[in-house]
C-alpha cells in the first residue's frame, strides 16, 4: 500500500503527528481522500465552542484559510514521506490570491467541512496550491496560496 493510500480513512491523531498544529489547533478531523497531486480531509471542531480561533463567540469565513493550510501541510508531510525525505520540510504560507469567501461565518455551519488542496505547482522550494472548503456541497470558502519551504527562521534576539 502506499503513502497515500495509507492515509485515506485516518483520523485525526494520525494528521497531528505529521503536520505542525498541537492540540485544539489541529483542526482536521480526518482523512476522505489522498493522492500525489491532491488531499482531502473533513472537520468538525469549526462548530466547537470553545474553537482557539474563535472572537467574539464566531468563527469568521477567513478561518477556513488555516483549515486549508493544514490541510496543504498534512499533503507536504505525505509528499516527503513518499520521497523517503528524513523529514517533513518547515513550509510557510506567504501568498494568498483570489481568495472567496461565500460564508462570513463557519461556526454555523450544521455539517462537517471538506476541505480540499490540490497541488497546482512544485518547484522545490515553494508549491502553489489551489483549495475549497465546502459542506454538503455548498462552497463556503477557496483560494489560492503560495507556500515557501525550507524557510530560515532567525533565532530569537
Amino acid at each position: 500500500m502506499d503513502v497515500f493510500s495509507a492515509a485515506t480513512g485516518q483520523d485525526r491523531a494520525w494528521i497531528a503527528a505529521r503536520v505542525p498544529h498541537a492540540g485544539s489547533m489541529c483542526l482536521l478531523d480526518g482523512v476522505v481522500q489522498a493522492a500525489p497531486e491532491a488531499i482531502t480531509c473533513r472537520a468538525a471542531s469549526h462548530r466547537l465552542p470553545d474553537h482557539p480561533m474563535r472572537q467574539a463567540g464566531r468563527l469568521g469565513a477567513a478561518c477556513g484559510v488555516e483549515y486549508a493550510a493544514q490541510a496543504m501541510a498534512l499533503h507536504g508531510a505525505l509528499l516527503a514521506q513518499q520521497r523517503q525525505a528524513p523529514q517533513a520540510r518547515m513550509g510557510f504560507l506567504i501568498s494568498l490570491r483570489g481568495v472567496k469567501l461565500h460564508v462570513v461565518r463557519l461556526d454555523d455551519i450544521a455539517a462537517d467541512l471538506t476541505v480540499h488542496a490540490s497541488c497546482e505547482a512544485d518547484n522545490g522550494d515553494h508549491c502553489v496550491y489551489g483549495f475549497s472548503l465546502s459542506a454538503e456541497g455548498r462552497p463556503l470558502v477557496e483560494g489560492r496560496a503560495t507556500v515557501m519551504l525550507d524557510v530560515p527562521v532567525p533565532a530569537p534576539t
